[in-house]
Formats: C-alpha cells, structure tokens, sequence
C-alpha cells in the first residue's frame, strides 16, 4: 500500500499542480490535518532538487498561513465554548494561571514544535486558547517552519539521490518511523499538557 502512493507523490512532484497541493497539505496540517507536509515535500525535492528551495518557501509560507488559521480557531472556539465550561466548573482561574505561564514561555513552545515532529497544529490552536501575542507567534512560527523545511530542503538538495535510494530500499523503515514519531508527538502532547 505505502510503495503505490509513493510513486503516486513521485509522479505528482512533476505534475504543474504539485505546488499548489503541497501548499494546500502545509495550510491545513498547521491547523487540523494529521498528515506532515513532509510526506509531500520530501518526494517533490527528490524529484526536482532544482526547486528545492521554492519548494521551502511554498512549504514555509503556506505553514505559517495555516498556523494563523490554527491559532484563531484556539481563541474563537474557547471563548464562545471553552471558557463557558471552565467557568460552569469553577475552573477559570486555574486555566488563567496556565495561559500565563504558557505565555511566559511561548516562544519556546512554538519553536519547538514548528522543528520537530510535534504536531504544530497543537501549539497553534493552544496559542490561540491562551491569548500568546500574536506577533510573537508569528515571527516564531516564521523561524521554526523556515528553519525545519529549509534544513530538509538543504540536506535532500545536497543529498538527494543517496537519500532517495535510501527511501527506495527501506520504505517500510521510513514509514515506520515517520508513524512513531507522529503518534509520539500526539502521546507528548496528551501526557504533558
């Protein structure tokens, strides 16, 4: 199952359209999709390692966008439904308290996340539920995704090819690991906060 689709997102980094889909993936995974833009951007760099780093930029651009998506869902949805049912259990002051430290470390958090496989979409929504400065948040979500796609951008453009016989000959490996290190993410995420 996981070679066809392989080949499928090979096939479709020479498509005219692949920009515009990897766009779509990094817009809504930063806000709702399970999927990383990796999945896409990885076979489209390996394919036309001359566009690597358009590639990035599309790749960074759209995160960020979905990012901003991400964290106004946060903000909306937990004033008109969340703080109603903190307040119903007399649990808005704890809340509050644990908005302010997040804050104080904010930064961080969104650092961490936009490079690393934790899911993005957590920090972004809970960065909106918390009210973390939205300017911060951007120019951090800026660095964080810039830094993460453009690294994997440079190492695939210099290494293209040992990578992809890598890939070609252990699939199953890297899909493997790729599923870890997501549902780790979500597990860090469950335990932690």
């Amino acid at each position: 199952m996981i070679r066809p689709l392989y080949n499928w997102v090979l096939r479709q980094a020479e498509t005219p359209y692949a920009l515009w889909t990897l766009a779509v993936v990094s817009f809504i995974e930063s806000s709702m999709f399970p999927i990383p833009p990796d999945v896409l951007m990885i076979p489209m760099i390996i394919a036309a390692p001359h566009r690597a780093w358009l590639i990035a930029a599309v790749c960074t651009a759209s995160s960020v966008m979905g990012g901003a998506l991400g964290y106004y869902i946060g903000h909306e949805l937990f004033d008109s439904v969340g703080r109603p049912v903190l307040e119903f259990y007399h649990k808005d002051g704890a809340f509050d308290a644990l908005a302010g430290s997040y804050n104080d470390q904010g930064f961080w958090a969104v650092l961490i996340a936009g490079v690393t496989p934790f899911p993005y979409k957590v920090i972004t929504i809970f960065s909106g539920v918390t009210g973390l400065n939205f300017a911060l948040f951007m120019a951090t979500s800026i660095l964080a995704r810039g830094l993460r796609f453009f690294i994997i951008a440079a190492l695939l453009y210099r290494f293209g090819e040992p990578i992809r016989d890598f890939i070609d000959r252990r699939l199953g490996l890297v899909a493997t690991v790729s599923v870890v290190l997501l549902i780790g993410g979500f597990a860090i995420v469950k335990y932690a906060i």
